[in-house]
């Protein structure tokens, strides 16, 4: 600093002539006896000359100090302000503002307070003489001037506050024996934003209104360089919350299973996520920054026709498509199209949702097979979580119904026109069952098994296969109508109740739900003996549904598996 040198030569200089002075003083006055046997004599006026000038040098030694101290403190002022204002980061700019303040004023501690939000101060920083960080338990200051400074917008200087009228009888000046106090605010543009406190609570007058006004120059400074540190700290936030957002957002678009594509206003892809990579077959790096037409496949010429309709009505369109896609083959998509705003709310380009419904349509179209394989009650039982082979012993009320004739009738029948023939006298049969809510057990060739009362309670379980028997026969009567007379058949019913094991049998690769037990091969046997278009019904089932048939008694039949012959009923129609 040429400035300080050349400050310090001259209170050098300027010592070294008053040590003259004095010296020339003392050297004449040991010469004074001398002088006066020679009858010689100092002029007159010359010792009290050498004194005033002694004293005169004295004093400008002293303003030369003084003002060597206020250039130090305007050199140090400059050099740490722009220290203070190569920083964005407000904790280097609080720490070099708070040592700063130190530094220039001799205090002892120093504290930044900043205004919070709701207008109070928050202490942001504390430091000692030795730049050490001050613990909040050291917090011990005058809240009185530190308000004062705040709501007012004026300095405060006090050289003792333990004797300032304004000041004394304060606790906390009391409390903590404060002395010398110095405090300035901080404000940016007219408004306060803080304030700076400097304190000793050793020295008395160490403040002064010089220190007053260097601590408020370099305050006015240090309040825009903290403004500047706290609003890129907030601009920091904010785009680190902007990235991490992005960042989500990117994630989420990676782990969704729809394909996300967006485009700009000039049909440039802007955004192909992983999903879309999968649907489609197509990487995003041979994507993103093309026009989508030239490198996405085409999807049955739906995809630009629905994009320009997007563009023009500036609303969501949603289609279907079924193109033919490389590497993948046909595929069933599904695309809704949505125009892209900006915050403005204006339309910025098209956001594209694609979702793969090949797999989903083909589990669909397996499962309502499965479904007319499979009684309805039956899937609805079923839980995959709990599914376990074996069954329980429950009452139900069991249905056969077998073709009379059939295997005949086969032999001189092209298979195809069988199928057919056969499909719609079983399909009759099984509706007839599933409209009173019977389960379907199985198809036995030419025969249909279904039981009642399982795997649902049903009161009227057994009326329920009654009144199935008899929907089969209309329903048969009504067939024939239609059918040429060389393929009209009839069912030979039967109908009977009892207890039997219901639950599922086979192996963990192929389950069937069905029913088991003497119940089920009695209703069996019964069927056999019945003629075409007969519903026969053992005695146990007629006793349930008595009242609400009219039933024929028919002579008691011999049936396999059993020693006593078997009381049965045809049923005619209900009552």
């Amino acid at each position: 600093m040429p400035g300080t040198t050349e400050s310090s030569s001259i209170s050098k200089e300027l010592a070294e002539l008053r040590k003259l002075a004095l010296d020339i003083k003392a050297l004449l006055s040991s010469q004074k006896e001398i002088l006066a046997k020679a009858k010689l004599s100092l002029p007159p006026g010359v010792s009290d000359g050498l004194s005033q000038l002694a004293s005169a040098l004295e004093r400008i030694s002293r303003t030369v100090a003084d003002e060597e101290q206020r250039l130090t403190q305007l050199q140090a002022l400059a050099e740490i302000s722009s220290v203070v204002n190569s920083s964005l980061d407000l904790t280097t700019v609080l720490n070099e503002v708070m040592d700063t303040i130190i530094k220039l004023t001799g205090a002892e501690r120093g504290f930044l307070m900043l205004k919070n939000e709701t207008g109070g101060l928050d202490f942001r920083i504390a430091r000692n003489v030795d730049r050490e960080t001050l613990q909040a338990s050291a917090f011990e200051i005058s809240r009185t001037i530190v308000e004062r400074v705040a709501q007012s917008g004026e300095a405060v200087v006090t050289t003792n506050a333990q004797e300032d009228p304004r000041f004394g009888k304060q606790e906390s000046v009391v409390a903590f024996n404060l002395r010398s106090i110095l405090c300035v605010p901080l404000k940016v543009k007219g408004v306060i934003t803080g304030v700076i406190y400097a304190d000793n609570r050793v020295r008395t007058g160490l403040f002064n209104e010089h220190d007053r006004d260097i601590l408020a120059a370099f305050s006015n400074q240090a309040a825009v360089a903290i403004e500047n540190a706290r609003l890129f700290e907030s601009v920091k936030r904010s785009l680190d919350e902007v990235t991490r957002l992005k960042n989500l957002l990117d994630n989420v678009f990676a782990s969704i299973n729809s394909g996300v594509i967006t485009t700009d206003v000039g049909d440039s892809v802007t955004l192909f996520n992983r999903a879309a990579e999968t649907i489609l077959n197509v990487k995003s790096d041979q994507v993103i920054g093309n026009k989508y037409d030239t490198v996405l496949p085409p999807i049955d010429g739906k995809l630009a026709q629905t994009l320009t309709a997007v563009k023009t009505a500036d609303k969501s369109f949603a289609f279907e498509a079924n193109p033919s896609l490389p590497g993948r083959g046909a595929v069933d998509l599904s695309l809704s199209i949505t125009p892209l705003k900006n915050a403005e709310w204006q339309t910025q380009g098209a956001a594209i949702v694609v979702d793969d419904q090949t797999e989903r349509k083909r589990l669909r179209s397996k499962f309502e097979l499965f479904q007319r394989m499979v009684s309805p009650a039956v899937i609805e039982r079923l839980d995959p979580n709990q599914l376990k082979l074996g069954g329980d012993r429950q009452e139900v009320t069991c249905i056969f119904a077998d073709i009379r004739g059939f295997t005949n009738f086969s032999e001189h029948l092209d298979p195809v026109v069988l199928l057919d023939v056969l499909n719609r006298y079983l399909g009759a049969a099984a509706e007839a069952v599933l409209v009173q809510e019977g389960t379907l057990d199985k198809f036995l060739g030419d025969a249909v098994m279904a039981i009642f009362n399982a795997p649902y309670q049903q009161d009227d379980h057994t009326m329920r296969a009654v009144r199935a028997a008899l929907q089969m026969r209309s329903d048969i009567l009504a067939l024939h109508q239609v059918m040429e007379p060389q393929y009209r058949l009839s069912f030979g019913i039967a109908i009977n109740v009892g207890e039997a094991v219901v639950g599922l049998v086979g192996t963990k690769n192929r389950l069937d739900y069905t029913a088991i037990g003497d119940t089920i091969n009695t209703t069996k046997r019964i069927q056999e003996n019945a003629k075409a278009g007969q519903v026969l019904i053992s005695d146990a089932a007629y006793d349930r549904v008595k009242k609400l048939i009219k039933a024929t008694a028919q002579e008691p039949m011999k049936v396999k598996g059993r020693t006593q012959p078997v009381q049965v009923y045809e049923i005619e129609d209900l009552k």
